[in-house]
């Protein structure tokens, strides 16, 4: 029997903790759970999966790695049309699906062109579940519930990469290549699961949209509604806002691999610093995050949701700048900034995160909700490819420089997301002067202008 719709209640996890309502939604819940675990169990170990499976070099595994994921960019550009037409929900599921199949052919694969596919094949699995997730939150909630849901999702994001990491590190020391074939079991298994519980799904809201968009149709189009049915990619690229906010993204894409590119790395090699303080420095980011998220966002939903994504990036400046010194500190200092900046990072993205996702869907007309996601999508894969080659190129003219790098970053954001703002208000529908005939202004020129 399918879950039914529910009008939202605020219980005790809503007022006190922040979280939105699940009822009728668990299952796709449990599905990110799922698909969070399995990709921490294998993320930081493909490398050491075929090093250790395989015959071939490290160069040329990494060689292979980076084609795959070369092959795999135009990825969101073709989901994002599949999105429009299929509903997210759909793509989100075969996304899951191809990551399944790919992850199994590890098995298989021994020469360099079967790991060039099957990590083709886990990227086009990986971008078509990220382009849609946003779409899913849409489907799972009323436009002001959202920030909760998208704070509910990242929190559990984190918590089940940690789970699976840590999962992960403890299977690849059992037993020769025993463990590390677990884990690509595990990890498939985990997508199928999760497609499984995606088509079980089905949104309490959906049926009220369905019922909406089914009036709509049944209704005369006038002129202007009709031009808004059509459009394609040369529509998102005219939206100046959108392409904006794309923009703005790739500084908080730079901010989010820090994590994964730079912390280690600098606190050994820059600072001279035992490793595992880098170690901890990772959990205490997981561990904040999971114990925080949704309480921040239920602080500070009351405020602007732009503002707060401008705040997020201040501190996040605050944060690289506190890093940046910390080679020229005493050694007991550097270790004390560490933490402290680290903490600032953590709480820069837990206050930010949610209403920065919110917003490029927010932004985003529904008809063509689909692609406008695939081109915010973009802005990660670019600080993906180009991050790890500047970062490191940084790093070897001085511990301080990605950081600063990274500060001016977050500082230059602030003024692009307050133009934003004021490019968003212009935008909104003006109420119509009895006296005005009711002409169109300057302002209606930015239609369709979806609630933000």
């Amino acid at each position: 029997m399918p879950e039914t719709a529910a009008p939202e209640r605020e219980g005790f996890l809503q007022r006190r903790l922040g979280m939105p309502d699940m009822r009728g939604n668990r299952k796709m819940v449990n599905a990110a759970v799922i698909d969070s675990v399995g990709s921490g169990l294998i993320l930081a170990f493909i490398l050491v999966y075929f090093a250790k499976t395989t015959d071939l070099s490290l160069p040329a595994i990494g060689g292979a790695l980076t084609l795959a994921r070369f092959l795999a960019v135009p990825t969101a550009m073709v989901v994002g049309p599949l999105i429009d037409r299929w509903g997210a929900r759909l793509v989100a599921l075969v996304g899951n699906l191809i990551s399944a199949v790919g992850y199994a052919g590890f098995l298989l694969a021994d020469d360099l062109w079967q790991i060039v596919v099957v990590a083709w094949l886990t990227q086009i699995g990986g971008a078509a579940y990220w382009t849609s997730s946003s779409g899913l939150v849409v489907l799972a909630s009323t436009p002001e519930r959202r920030p909760r849901w998208f704070a509910l999702l990242h929190m559990l994001r984190n918590s089940g990469l940690g789970i699976g990491g840590a999962l992960g590190a403890l299977l690849v020391g059992y037993d020769g290549n025993t463990g590390l074939n677990i884990l690509v079991v595990a990890n498939a298994v985990s997508y199928l699961t999760a497609a499984l519980l995606l088509g079980l799904w089905r949104p309490p809201l959906a049926a009220v949209r369905a019922a909406e968009q089914a009036r709509r149709e049944q209704e005369p189009k006038s002129a202007p509604d009709a031009s808004k049915a059509k459009g394609g990619y040369g529509t998102v690229l005219r939206d100046k806002r959108y392409m904006l906010l794309v923009g703005i993204n790739i500084n908080f894409v730079f901010a989010a691999l820090v994590l994964s590119l730079l912390i280690a790395v600098f606190v050994t090699e820059g600072l001279g610093q035992a490793a595992w303080i880098g170690g901890v420095l990772l959990v205490l980011n997981s561990v904040q995050v999971a114990a925080t998220q949704t309480l921040v966002n239920r602080r500070l939903e009351r405020y602007r949701p732009i503002r707060m994504i401008a705040a997020g990036s201040l501190i996040n400046a605050l944060a690289f700048g506190i890093f940046a010194v910390l080679g020229f500190t005493p050694a007991w200092v550097a270790v004390v900034g560490l933490f402290v900046a680290m903490v600032l990072y953590n709480f820069a993205e837990t206050a930010a995160t949610p209403f920065s996702e919110d917003l490029s869907v927010s932004l985003a007309p529904e008809h063509l909700r689909g692609r406008y996601l695939a081109v915010y999508q973009l802005s990660w894969t670019f600080g993906q490819t180009v991050a790890p080659l500047l970062l490191t190129l940084l790093l070897d003219l001085g511990a301080s420089w990605p950081w600063v790098f990274l500060m001016v970053l977050g500082l230059l954001a602030v003024p692009a997301l307050l133009l934003l703002e004021r490019m968003v208000e212009a935008g909104k529908p003006r109420q119509e002067d009895p006296d005005s005939g009711g002409g169109k202004g300057a302002a209606d020129e930015l239609q369709p202008e979806p609630a933000v």
